[in-house]
């Protein structure tokens, strides 16, 4: 009898203890408690921290409010109708305002149930606007168009707070075509660049020699408005020495130059 009464005494005490361990529940940073009372959710919930629960009656859900990411991927045809695979980055925060809201509605998982369809249906209809080779150079323009649509079309339940296009994958043929013609207008870059420095070069060129003639006829032209300017140059530019030789007959049709004996020769 006494070891009956020992024993059930045991099994109080072990209904106590995990009553009494069911009385709380730690909400971990970043989160909010759901509270969900005997199958029913209340508009309620609880913030960070050890908070307290009706034991086997009551259970509390953890529910992130810090920001979160998710990976994705689209199979997507552009305008010029090319095949290509999107792989994106998705990052969303769930507003506290909308934690019992979102719970109730999408069973706890808003990301797959609310926003990857909307990314996808984004992500195809912008592709669909773009070249294949365009939608790989303006991936910063593209991201913008679907945060828009993405933005419309979920409104304020989550906030999305960027979209990372992570890769455009093309198929082998495209990029090798793309990789060509990069090449080719490298190519062609490079021979108009060389032949912009020549036509520049020739233009100085023209331009020095039209300085020059210039500047020859404006000399002829002064030398025949004072032909006494050639003996005032000739004699600025002696050097006090006497000539080898002078010219006879200068106004006759053919000078002759006759040698002159220099002193030391004599």
């Amino acid at each position: 009898m006494q070891s009956l009464g020992s024993l059930f005494s045991g099994i109080v005490i072990f209904i106590l203890v995990i009553g009494g361990m069911s009385c709380f529940h730690i909400v971990p940073p970043g989160h909010r408690g759901i509270v969900i009372t005997l199958g029913k959710v209340s508009p309620e919930q609880k913030p960070e921290g050890l908070v307290f629960k009706m034991p086997f009656a009551q259970v509390i859900r953890d529910y992130p409010i810090m920001q979160l990411k998710a990976d994705g991927q689209s199979a997507s045809f552009s305008s010029d109708l090319q095949q290509m695979s999107i792989s994106f980055s998705v990052l969303y925060r769930i507003p506290e305002s909308q934690v019992v809201k979102l719970f109730q509605n999408y069973s706890g998982d808003p990301y797959s149930n609310l926003i990857e369809p909307r990314v996808q249906e984004g992500v195809k209809q912008v592709a669909a606007l773009y070249r294949a080779e365009d939608l790989v150079k303006h991936r910063e323009k593209a991201k913008n168009e679907v945060l828009e649509r993405i933005h419309g079309s979920i409104g304020e339940v989550l906030k999305i707070e960027d979209l990372i296009i992570t890769n455009i994958d093309l198929s082998d043929q495209l990029e090798h075509a793309i990789e060509q013609k990069v090449v080719r207008e490298q190519e062609a870059l490079a021979k108009s660049f060389e032949l912009e420095k020549e036509k520049r070069q020739a233009d100085i060129t023209l331009v020095q020699a039209e300085a020059e003639a210039k500047a020859v006829k404006v000399k002829g032209d002064a030398l025949k408005e004072a032909p006494r300017v050639i003996d005032l140059e000739i004699a600025q530019r002696w050097d006090g020495k006497a000539p080898l030789s002078v010219s006879v007959g200068t106004n006759s049709p053919a000078n002759v130059l006759l040698p002159l004996s220099r002193a030391e020769d004599r």
